[in-house]
């Protein structure tokens, strides 16, 4: 049987088996090497070559920055203006769902946590509106994928890191699709909204609106801090991480006074918690990634879609199926580091830009986050809101159906993704990164 066939099932059925995702790519990559008589020392090189990345110190910073967000009053702020900004519209609080979870997302980076910070308090306070508890629980999962492409993303820093993609080149290119998402899921919102008869919060009056503004001002420094500093080339994705850090730091021990010194040490060891298990994940990936490329699979699947069409949009669009069922089983990092060159090649075979591809890829691999069985953030999600899993599943649809329709007209107007990169950081998207 062909190698790359049997480390496949090997995978796949660790995984249906429940085992974990990084022993079972670590296992059966171990499998197929003993079986092609490889040197068994490739395992560890190959797994320390994947963790052996200064960029990817970006990653255990912005999970620590999440937590800091969560334990202080920063994320009370921050709905506290959105609320002001967006909730007097019909379906006020599905659009202070959308908006706080699309300004969480320039801040964090990462969907899971804001799933569990924004939803246990507006899944409760939609429900108590009378919002349908599927609605509610749908829509917080799936605005909580805003923090997969609104930079700074965790997917996006791995995907630059892995594949000499620049990375800032990548957040910008991220910042208009991932926008364009969540002003789809606000206008779907308003539909429903009228057509259920959802209330809205009465406007707060312009003096209100500007008091919170400042309130929460500080706070939206940390995307210009992250964004400005990269883009800029003042500091690189990990210096912009630690300064986000910092910043939020200070706000939540000086300024705000809601974390005590004491609790840092906490914050810290919940942090390398939280980064051993992705990490564990990425090592992982490591050698399962270079033997897939060792045994050619980008070479078979090129040739395989190129013998069922050579137009570059077709083959976008089937890489964009793909995608969506490999989403549908693991998690967006372990995806994008295991069908790595698969994608790239694809995308090199329709002509597409690197940043393009690298940002439409995440796009896609976003609704894994919702859709089962892996469907991290709308198991968390429907846990807080207690409604039926299913009812949630069939809410959530139509919702995710708007990330891929942005992802499908990335493709049809490239400027979505390539217009702001091309006014901001030129000479990236003329190199590819």
């Amino acid at each position: 049987m062909n190698p790359l066939v049997i480390l496949l099932i090997a995978f796949f059925v660790l995984i249906a088996l429940r085992v974990n995702i990084g022993f079972s790519l670590i296992l059966s990559s171990a499998f197929v090497i003993l079986e092609q008589d490889l040197p068994l020392i490739s395992v560890v090189n190959q797994m320390y070559a994947g963790v052996d990345s200064f960029t990817l110190l970006a990653v255990p910073f912005f999970m620590l920055l999440g937590r800091i967000l969560n334990a202080g009053s920063i994320t009370t702020r921050l709905l506290e203006v959105a609320d002001t900004t967006v909730g007097h519209i019909r379906g006020g609080l599905g659009h202070v769902n959308v908006f706080v979870s699309m300004v969480f997302a320039s801040l964090s980076g990462s969907a899971a946590a804001d799933t569990a910070s924004v939803g246990s308090i507006l899944i409760p306070a939609m429900k108590e509106a009378g919002y349908p508890a599927p609605f509610a629980v749908a829509l917080t999962a799936a605005s909580s994928t805003l923090g997969v492409i609104i930079p700074p993303s965790i997917i996006l820093i791995v995907y630059g890191a892995f594949g000499n993609v620049s990375i800032g080149a990548l957040f910008v290119g991220g910042v208009v699709p991932g926008v364009l998402v969540g002003l789809f899921m606000m206008a779907y919102t308003y539909v429903l909204a009228i057509r259920y008869g959802f209330p809205a919060n009465p406007f707060p009056g312009i003096p209100a609106v500007g008091r919170v503004l400042v309130r929460g001002a500080p706070p939206l420094m940390i995307p210009v801090i992250v964004l400005g500093g990269i883009v800029s080339g003042f500091f690189t994705p990990t210096e912009g991480a630690i300064g986000a850090v910092l910043w939020a730091l200070f706000l939540s021990i000086v300024v705000y006074r809601d974390i005590k010194l004491r609790e840092v040490p906490k914050l810290l060891s919940d942090a390398v918690i939280d980064f051993s298990i992705p990490m564990f994940t990425v090592a992982g990936a490591g050698i399962f990634g270079w033997l897939i490329a060792y045994l050619g699979a980008s070479d078979i699947v090129v040739n395989f879609i190129l013998g069922v069409t050579s137009n570059g949009f077709l083959i976008i669009l089937l890489l964009i199926g793909f995608l969506l069922l490999v989403g549908m089983v693991l998690n967006p990092i372990s995806a994008t580091l295991i069908f790595l060159p698969i994608i790239q090649a694809l995308g090199d075979t329709a002509g597409m830009n690197p940043i393009h591809m690298g940002v439409l890829s995440t796009i896609v691999l976003s609704v894994g986050l919702v859709t089962p069985p892996y469907g991290i953030c709308l198991l968390v999600a429907n846990q807080i809101g207690g409604a039926s899993l299913g009812k949630s599943m069939l809410a959530a649809a139509p919702i995710c159906g708007l990330t891929i329709l942005v992802a499908i007209l990335s493709i049809l107007f490239p400027d979505i993704v390539l217009g702001l990169p091309k006014l901001l950081v030129p000479d990236l998207i003329k190199s590819g990164g």
